[in-house]
């Protein structure tokens, strides 16, 4: 009960006309508690903001040459770090730096630094970009990431759900065509070069002509994010990358897709072993040499450096950085895999590979399983390892129904992008293509919640290659010997559907070396030669998985059932399918199981489901020409001094008469 009565006084009436309130308390002798408080003890409203935020700092002492550093001595460490990776190589010095928002409170002269360069020509002495300060926002967080994209970059926008929805400009998905490798005495005798090969050479001066384009833009801003981030979870072999952008969208992508370091490890960083200079909202020289259009992204591997201009897709980070890691790990001995990766509550691990449609992420992606990774893994010698520390999921037609977890993963820290969203309620329409079919999500891995921390697993049990047959050829499941591994590794085969003007649809076969032709840097065979090593020594087993068409081609068939390629895919981790009985299919001499539980055995052998036989064994034999024809680019290369093992590769291939 209160204890204050409030009543309408009858008497004379207020100022304003109305009756007066009274109040009177019920007890004489109560208290009347409220809630005021000292007021604030600062002198100005800046004073007071101040104390909104608390520092974060190294838990543990840092130890450097000369003993403990204090904090003073770190942060100069690290803005010297910085000002060399923005020092351009005709001037003594790098940038003069400081760390902070320049819309902020500068920070103090004795924060500020720059990088001097020994010995180098042509000199210039003075330049505007020598005279001013470039102000450095060193991995920050999420949240302040999110305000300054909110505040400084049109088309960012806070959804519904909390997820950061951006745009990427012209360039909605990578550009291969503009990706440019520096092809030196080094990478002339270790790359694969050539017809078929991803890698396009340039030289050492035009790298340097793009470089310096880059960093000239990255000197002339205001600010600039730098990310110093990690690769691979194995302890042994990790990567240190420091990635120098423009944009807060670029900054947040590459915060949730590389690995977080902690306050101690980044204090310890030191000089990165590989950086990214992400000037993608400023154009090539389209008359530099080697320049096809107004887009580059150059790799060079001698200087470990990576070039970024005329696109602002932050994909090209992500995956320029997968195909450095595609050249580090195999000097190492470690194979670098574009493939997913599960395991099971006994520990038992698996290797999913497929291309676009194929269901790899709907297959890796198991309640019952844990998460080691969705897209990049290292295998070396202590295990799997993801390269990551996010997932990058597409979003076109997502549904909470079909992608749970995906879908719940979209929220405050994730990056949106190029989606379209409702003005005012801010609800994203995932169905709708306006902007690119090519809509993504980037967020921690953690946010998927059977993800194994850290992503680090046991030697992989089974080596799962999907397909999504539309010819509807090949069978539901088969096991496949080393030889058949690398055989299908190295086609890395799907086929799509795709429509024409008359509206008949038909398959398109599509191969793609390793099951990610577009990041490797060396010939497939040698990625092949190394899983099957890897293979045999810890005694996995690969199949190759058909999720596409059975009984028919596409337009005449069906597809198979998602049911019963779940039940193939729990066999498969359960072990049993290795006790299956087997039968050998003929031209592609596949290894079949007659019988898989929950499975109709008709469905098992494709042969089985045609009802017109002699159309099966026409479409068999021009899958196998595809193949063949495919793998022609291929048969010329040696392993060591002798083709014996490529020989033993296209042994395994189709077998037909022409």
């Amino acid at each position: 009960m209160s204890e204050t009565a409030i009543s309408v006084a009858s008497g004379p009436a207020g100022w304003n006309g109305l009756p007066k309130i009274q109040t009177q308390d019920e007890r004489q002798h109560g208290i009347c508690h409220d809630d005021s408080a000292p007021p604030v003890k600062v002198q100005t409203i800046d004073e007071l903001h101040s104390l909104q935020r608390k520092r974060s700092a190294p838990t543990t002492p840092i130890m450097g040459a000369q003993g403990t550093l204090s904090d003073e001595e770190r942060q100069k460490q690290q803005l010297q770090s910085i000002s060399a990776s923005l020092a351009s190589l005709t001037r003594e010095t790098g940038p003069k730096v400081v760390k902070g928002d320049p819309a902020g409170k500068r920070e103090s002269a004795k924060h500020v630094h720059h990088h001097h360069h020994q010995d180098v020509s042509p000199t210039i002495s003075v330049s505007d970009s020598a005279l001013k300060f470039t102000h450095v926002l060193y991995n920050l967080s999420p949240a302040e990431l999110y305000e300054q994209a909110i505040k400084y970059e049109k088309g960012s926008y806070i959804t519904s759900t909390g997820a950061l929805a951006t745009l990427s400009g012209a360039k909605t998905g990578r550009s291969p065509r503009d990706k440019r490798v520096v092809k030196d005495e080094m990478t002339e005798a270790e790359l694969w070069w050539g017809k078929g090969s991803p890698n396009i050479e340039m030289d050492e001066e035009t790298f340097l002509v793009n470089r310096e384009r880059a960093v000239d833009y990255l000197n002339s801003l205001e600010k600039v994010f730098v990310n110093d981030q990690f690769l691979n979870w194995d302890p042994e072999n990790k990567i240190k990358v420091r990635i120098v952008s423009a944009r807060a969208y670029h900054s947040l992508f590459m915060h949730n897709m590389c690995i977080r370091p902690t306050h101690e490890e980044l204090a310890d960083f030191g000089t990165p072993d590989f950086t990214i200079y992400n000037a993608g909202q400023f154009p090539c020289n389209r008359y530099t040499h080697y320049m096809t259009s107004s887009t580059s992204v150059d790799i060079n591997l001698a200087r470990k450096e990576m070039v970024i201009l005329g696109t602002q897709y932050a994909g090209e980070m992500k995956k320029g950085l997968f195909s450095v890691m595609h050249y580090l790990m195999p000097k190492c001995q470690i194979l670098s895999l574009h493939s997913g990766c599960n395991m099971g509550k006994d520990g038992d691990v698996a290797l999913f590979f497929g291309l676009s449609g194929t269901g790899k992420t709907t297959l890796s992606t198991d309640h019952n399983r844990y998460l080691i990774g969705d897209d990049e893994h290292c295998w070396s010698e202590s295990g799997v390892s993801n390269i990551e520390g996010g997932c990058y999921a597409k979003c076109i037609d997502l549904s909470k129904e079909k992608e749970p977890d995906i879908w719940n993963a979209i929220k405050f820290g994730t990056v949106l992008e190029n989606v379209v969203f409702d003005e005012h309620t801010r609800e994203v329409d995932y169905s709708d293509k306006s902007v690119t079919e090519n809509t993504r999500a980037a967020y921690p891995i953690e946010y998927i919640p059977n993800a194994k921390l850290p992503c680090v697993a046991p030697h992989p049990t089974n080596v799962i290659l999907l397909a999504c047959d539309a010819f509807g050829v090949l069978p539901p499941v088969s096991k496949l010997n080393l030889a058949q591994t690398m055989y299908h590794f190295i086609s890395g085969y799907t086929a799509l559907v795709a429509g024409t003007e008359e509206g008949i649809k038909e398959p398109q076969a599509t191969f793609s070396a390793c099951f990610g032709a577009a990041f490797i840097m060396l010939h497939p065979t040698k990625y092949a030669s190394m899983l099957a090593e890897k293979m045999q020594k810890h005694g996995a087993t690969a199949w190759l998985v058909n999720t596409g068409w059975s009984g028919g081609s596409y337009g005449s068939g069906s597809r198979i059932k998602l049911q019963y390629t779940r039940k193939i895919i729990d066999a498969i981790h359960s072990g049993s399918l290795l006790n299956a009985n087997y039968q050998k299919t003929e031209v592609f001499g596949l290894e079949i199981p007659t019988e898989v539980e929950g499975v109709p055995p008709e469905i098992l052998d494709p042969l089985n489901t045609w009802s017109d036989k002699n159309s099966y064994k026409d479409t068999l034999l021009k899958l196998a020409g595809l193949f063949t024809k495919n793998f022609e680019v291929f048969t010329n290369y040696k392993i060591g001094t002798d083709t014996k093992l490529t020989d033993e590769i296209l042994a395994a291939g189709p077998v037909y008469s022409n």
